[in-house]
Formats: structure tokens, C-alpha cells, sequence
């Protein structure tokens, strides 16, 4: 790559660099996390293990995304002074490896530019994530599991704290379902992509034969609620049952009956939690699920009814969204946006950021095209 392309190059990142800073806000984020730190550094913050754990994560989150800018920043100058050294001195291996470099550091503002398209009313929130296994059987219990470990994953790598409010095992391997939080800003904006149904082809490891299977699971993402939402639940309108905890095979993991289920009885919404010491703690937590999931139910048909409104007679584009295929061939691909991976042990280790980016510019492109 010639002198002037370079120059040219590192000039628009730098625009880009300059637009995405304005967007993020990044002084508002610097005060905040001033603020927390204030918080954090208080003697009596552990007497509230649940707003610690929120302070915390919260913290710990914007200070990556802080520290992510301004790596990146450091890189795109570092960047420009390899290029003027390689260049006075002649080095074609320095410019080359400069060359390597403007291609990592393009690819990570891309994806931090992604941020920026997420302007829903929501998206800035973070995540409430329920996988349930689905046509399939064992496989699919098993293929639950997998997408909960490949989002756990993802969000250790991005030290996004993950907090598990319940986990039904399946009896013979894997779960019935699962439902977690997401604590970082952005995670629903983020994760809402990965709403839908995904379906698995592979050899069963379960079958002793040795066919192909194909399993099914539904990922569900929802925004956390904070305390300015309007969602109100009587309580004659909750059924509360009481049972007691279980572990993977069956077994029991606490002598009392601690994990609770709540029922909204006008709309039959189930939730449930086990993961806390005590039911009250497992109440309150499902009672944040649920409310998250009403506020939620009641968005969705408010789209609904303005989709009838415009004649939109399409299925919601998260239904069917994503193979993965370990047989026989080995693809990961979304069925939406056409991006894939040729590597699926990758993706259900976490590697999913092309996934969710492609996923965020697709949904964009979307509801611009239904705003026309």
C-alpha cells in the first residue's frame, strides 16, 4: 500500500473515531464511572449484595468500553508514526506489517462502530436471556446447553458479568431451559439480534447408530427493567408455587423448598428461579424476570398492532435465523444477514461478534426499509 492510501485511510478512521466518541458520549460515560467509583469505594456497599453486583458490573462495563476507545485510539496513532518510520527508512517489511495493522485496527473500529447503530428504546439496557430446548430431544436439550455456554462464554470474553436466575436440567443431558442476565450497557441492543429459533445438524452423540440429527432451541433476549418503568402486576393476577431445587440428573441441591415459579395468570407467562439460598431472594428474582418479560410481551404487541395498522403480514425476522452445521460439512450460518463462519467449535466458544454485528446492520437496514 502506497504512502498517500495510508494517510487517506488513517484520516477517515480518525473521522470515524471523532463520530463514535460524540455517540457513545464518552464524557458522560468518564462521569459516570467517577460516580460508581465513588459508590464502590463506600464501606457500607456490600450491606446491598444486589445494587453492589450492579454497581460493579456496571463499572467494570463501562470502563472496558472506556478503555476499548482509547486503546484503539493509541493503536490509530501508533499506527501513523510505523507508517512515517517505515516509510523515511524505507523498510518494506515495517510498511507491511503497518498494512496487517490498518486491517486489525479497521475491523475494530467497524465493530465499534456497530455501537452506534444501536438507538432503540431499549438498547442501551441490559440483557435477560431465556434458552429453552425444542424439537429434538436429547439433542436439543444437549444444543440448549451449548448456546448457553457459547453466550456465557462471549460475555466472559468482553468481562460482562452473568448472572443465572434459573436452570432446569433435562433428565437423560443438557436443559430444558435456562434464563441469565447480561450486566453490561447495551447487552438487549446487542443480543436482541440472537432472538429466535437455531437449529442444529450433527452426528447424534447421543444416538448409538450414529445418525444424523437435527435439533432445534429458542433463544429469547428481553431488556432488564430499571426502576422509571411503568409495569404494574396486582398480586392476585401472580400464582406463586413453591418447589424444591434440582441439579443436573435430578438430584436435589438443597434440603428446603426454596426455588419458586411465578404464573401471570392473564397472559400465562411462567417464570422461575432456584439459583438463590432462599425463596424470598428466588421471588424477588423472578419477579424481575417477569415483569422484563411482560414489559416486553406488551412492546410486542404494540408492534403488532401498528404492523396491522401498515398491512406488514411478514413473520418476525427472528423466527428461523441461524444453522449450525457440524455434518456434513461444519458451517455456522445466519439465515438473515447470509454471514457465516467456517469453524463452528469458534462460534460455541463465544466468537460470535460477526454474528452480532451483522446482525445490528441487518435490523437497521430493516427498519429503515419499513419506515419508507
Amino acid at each position: 500500500m502506497a504512502g498517500p492510501d495510508f494517510d487517506v485511510a488513517i484520516k477517515q478512521l480518525h473521522a470515524t473515531m471523532r463520530t463514535i466518541e460524540q455517540v457513545l458520549d464518552l464524557d458522560a460515560m468518564r462521569a459516570e464511572i467517577i460516580e460508581l467509583g465513588e459508590q464502590v469505594a463506600a464501606p457500607d456497599l456490600w450491606d446491598d449484595q444486589a445494587n453492589a453486583t450492579r454497581v460493579t458490573g456496571r463499572l467494570s462495563a463501562l470502563q472496558g468500553q472506556v478503555d476499548r476507545f482509547e486503546e484503539l485510539s493509541g493503536r490509530l496513532d501508533d499506527l501513523a508514526i510505523m507508517v512515517e518510520l517505515g516509510q523515511e527508512e524505507g523498510d518494506a517489511e515495517a510498511i507491511a506489517d503497518a498494512e496487517r495493522e490498518l486491517g486489525r485496527i479497521r475491523k475494530a473500529v467497524e465493530g465499534l462502530e456497530v455501537r452506534t447503530l444501536l438507538s432503540g428504546e431499549y438498547d442501551a439496557r441490559e440483557a435477560l436471556v431465556t434458552i429453552r430446548s425444542g424439537a429434538g430431544g436429547v439433542d436439543a436439550a444437549d444444543f440448549a446447553e451449548m448456546l448457553m455456554r457459547m453466550y456465557t462464554r462471549w460475555a466472559e470474553q468482553h468481562k460482562y458479568p452473568v448472572e443465572v436466575f434459573d436452570t432446569s436440567y433435562a433428565e437423560e443431558a443438557g436443559l430444558k431451559s435456562a434464563t441469565f442476565a447480561i450486566h453490561a450497557p447495551y447487552a438487549y441492543g446487542t443480543l436482541s439480534v440472537e432472538a429466535g429459533t437455531h437449529r442444529l445438524v450433527r452426528i447424534s452423540p447421543f444416538d448409538n447408530q450414529g445418525r444424523r440429527q437435527t435439533s432445534f432451541a429458542a433463544v429469547e433476549v428481553v431488556p432488564v427493567l430499571e426502576q422509571t418503568d411503568e409495569i404494574d402486576v396486582p398480586d392476585e393476577e401472580i400464582r406463586v408455587d413453591v418447589y424444591r431445587s434440582g441439579g443436573p440428573g435430578g438430584q436435589s441441591v438443597n434440603t428446603t423448598d426454596s426455588a419458586v415459579r411465578l404464573t401471570h395468570i392473564p397472559t400465562g407467562t411462567v417464570v422461575s428461579c432456584q439459583n438463590e439460598k432462599s425463596q424470598l431472594q428466588n421471588k424477588a428474582s423472578a419477579m424481575v424476570v417477569l415483569k422484563a418479560k411482560l414489559l416486553a410481551l406488551k412492546k410486542a404487541e404494540e408492534k403488532a398492532h401498528l404492523d396491522e395498522m401498515r398491512g406488514d403480514v411478514q413473520a418476525s425476522w427472528g423466527d428461523q435465523m441461524r444453522n449450525y452445521v457440524l455434518n456434513p460439512y461444519q458451517i455456522v450460518k445466519d439465515l438473515r444477514t447470509g454471514y457465516e463462519v467456517g469453524n463452528p467449535a469458534s462460534v460455541f466458544d463465544g466468537e460470535i461478534d460477526g454474528f452480532l454485528e451483522a446482525g445490528i446492520r441487518w435490523r437497521r437496514g430493516a427498519d429503515k426499509a419499513a419506515e419508507n
